[in-house]
């Protein structure tokens, strides 16, 4: 499979110049807030989001300031939300490394949180780049719209495919499709290239998720078994979903008491397992996962060959067939 490094290759000058571009706009003369935003920047992932704006303006024509600027509104509300959600979860590590809530406390974690979302409004606004703040509005709408309706669900326990699908899409793909749109915008690509790249990222961003979701119940990470963080924060994911629809009226009766009443129990989380693998559903949703990463690559099919082209083509397959 295709190394990230190979993907990143197209646009590698473009990403190092993002890192000092985007460390530009955390300074602060506030010593905690500083702290803060080192600590973020030093656990930095492989920055998917960043890499594809750029790749997404690189295959529909030339980056330029607003591309950094796109990438950099992205990334700022990124992990904006990731600090409020650690903040909604009660979560005090992430990925093995403390939070900012377990560092410090919620309220730290939020005004550092507010001062993301302020400063990704600011950099769009000082370029005057309004189609892409336009973007990347619509995106937090969605996300916002997205948690509370998994959260609604969650109580009731009674989510179905339909509805686990849209609460994903105004979850996580709508960001990533923000990422792709707001890169073809960038580079002033034509409607038929904007949609084409928009349409890739939503169908991408759906295949993430769903990749994520099969992730808490199979084996993996350091201790080589499956998390089942879901099930115990009341989530219903696409396992699940498919395993409770095959399952018989007492079971699913049983599991939700479960899941009601002793959410942390590993009992609970166990019995979750059990019915996923019973009725098959991490392959269910492998499929449907499989399905989205196809429709990606069929959106981009009529863009101009390029090395970014080929390089979102190698980012389906790599989000989609990795096993960590």
């Amino acid at each position: 499979m295709t190394d990230i490094k190979d993907i990143r290759r197209p646009v590698a000058k473009e990403m190092e110049g993002f890192e000092d571009y985007f460390r530009s706009q955390l300074q602060s003369p506030h010593k905690l807030l500083t702290l803060a935003t080192n600590y973020i920047f030093r656990r930095k992932g492989k920055q998917l989001r960043p890499l594809l704006v750029f790749l997404s303006a690189k295959a529909s024509g030339q980056t330029c300031e607003a591309t950094y600027a796109a990438a950099t509104l992205i990334e700022l509300l990124h992990n904006a939300s990731l600090v409020h959600d650690d903040v909604v979860d009660e979560t005090y590590t992430r990925r093995g490394q403390w939070s900012l809530m377990g560092l410090w406390d919620s309220k730290v974690a939020v005004l550092v949180g507010d001062f993301f979302l302020s400063r990704g409004m600011s950099v769009a606004l000082e370029g005057g780049h309004y189609e892409v703040l336009r973007i990347v509005s619509e995106a937090v709408r969605n996300l916002s719209e997205g948690e509370l309706q998994q959260i609604e669900h969650a109580r009731r326990m009674d989510m179905d495919e339909e509805t686990y699908y849209d609460i994903i899409r105004r979850k996580t793909a709508t960001l990533i499709e923000a990422c792709t749109n707001a890169g073809a915008v960038s580079a002033g690509a034509d409607e038929q290239t904007r949609e084409a790249l928009t349409r890739y990222g939503s169908a991408l961003g759906m295949a993430f998720q769903i990749r994520d979701d099969i992730f808490d119940y199979t084996p993996g990470g350091l201790i080589g078994k499956p998390t089942l963080n879901d099930i115990k924060e009341q989530k219903l994911t696409l396992p699940l979903i498919e395993a409770m629809r095959k399952a018989t009226t007492t079971e699913r009766r049983k599991l939700r008491h479960e899941v009601r009443l002793h959410p942390q129990k590993a009992q609970t989380a166990r019995l979750a397992a059990e019915m996923v693998d019973k009725y098959d559903g991490i392959e269910y949703a492998r499929e449907s996962m499989l399905r989205f990463a196809q429709e990606a690559k069929q959106a981009i099919d009529a863009l101009k060959e390029s090395e970014a082209k080929r390089s979102l083509i190698d980012l389906v397959d790599y989000n989609t067939g990795r096993t960590v």
